[in-house]
C-alpha cells in the first residue's frame, strides 16, 4: 500500500530547506508547511526577496564582506576607518561580531573559510592570494588573526604568520584574551571581542 507524503513542490521545498545550515528535517518540513499555510502573499514577497538578494547582493571584491552594486561595501567605502590596520577573519559574517563590538575601526578581509587537510580546503582554495596582493598595494603597519582557536584555525593562523613574516615592516598579532579555546567568533559576546583586541599579542 502506498504511503501518503506532500505534493512535489511541497517534498522540493523541504528537500532545499534541509540544505541550509542549522536546518534539519523537521525544522525543514516545519518551515515548508507553514510557507504554504500563509496566505499567498507571504510565500510570494518571500520568494521575491530571496530572489533580490541573489541577484543584487555580491562578494566585495576587495574583503570579501557583502556588497551591493547600488551602494558599494560598507566596509571598504566606508569613512574614519584606520587605513594601516587589517583583520582577517575566516567569514563575512565574522566581521559583525567584531564591528559591533566597537574596539576596531580598521579594514577587514575574509578568507571565505580555512585550511582543513581533512576535508580537502588548502591554502590555495581560500583568499590568501589576494590577501598577499593587498598587502603589496596597501600601506598596512599590521595585520591581526581574528581565526577561531580550533585545529582548524590554529593551522590557518600558523600559515598566516609564517607568510606574512616576510613582509618587512608588518607587525602580525592574533586576538589574545577572552576567546575559548575551540570557538568562533559567532559565540562571542561584544566585551568579549572587545577586550580580545584590545589584548592582541604579537606573533
Amino acid at each position: 500500500m502506498a504511503t501518503v507524503d506532500y505534493p512535489d513542490p511541497v517534498r522540493q521545498l523541504i528537500g532545499h530547506l534541509k540544505q541550509m545550515p542549522g536546518i534539519g528535517p523537521k525544522s525543514a518540513e516545519r518551515i515548508a508547511v507553514w510557507l504554504m499555510q500563509q496566505s499567498g502573499g507571504t510565500a510570494f514577497a518571500f520568494s521575491e526577496i530571496l530572489a533580490t538578494a541573489a541577484r543584487d547582493v555580491k562578494e566585495c571584491r576587495v574583503c570579501g564582506f557583502f556588497a551591493t552594486e547600488e551602494k558599494g561595501c560598507a566596509i571598504c567605502d566606508g569613512v574614519q576607518r584606520e587605513g594601516h590596520l587589517l583583520c582577517i577573519v575566516e567569514q563575512p559574517t565574522d566581521i559583525l561580531p567584531l564591528e559591533r563590538s566597537g574596539a576596531f575601526r580598521g579594514h577587514y578581509h575574509s578568507l571565505r573559510g580555512r585550511i582543513s587537510p581533512l576535508d580537502g580546503v588548502g591554502p590555495e582554495d581560500l583568499r590568501i592570494g589576494e590577501l598577499v596582493r593587498r598587502l603589496d598595494e596597501g600601506d598596512f603597519t599590521e595585520v591581526i588573526l581574528a581565526l577561531s582557536s580550533d585545529v582548524e584555525g590554529e593551522a590557518t593562523c600558523h600559515y598566516l604568520a609564517e607568510l606574512l613574516s616576510a613582509c618587512a615592516g608588518l607587525r602580525v598579532t592574533r586576538l589574545a584574551q577572552g576567546l575559548p579555546a575551540g570557538g568562533g567568533l559567532n559565540n562571542a559576546d561584544e566585551l568579549t571581542l572587545f577586550r580580545a583586541l584590545q589584548g592582541r599579542i604579537g606573533l
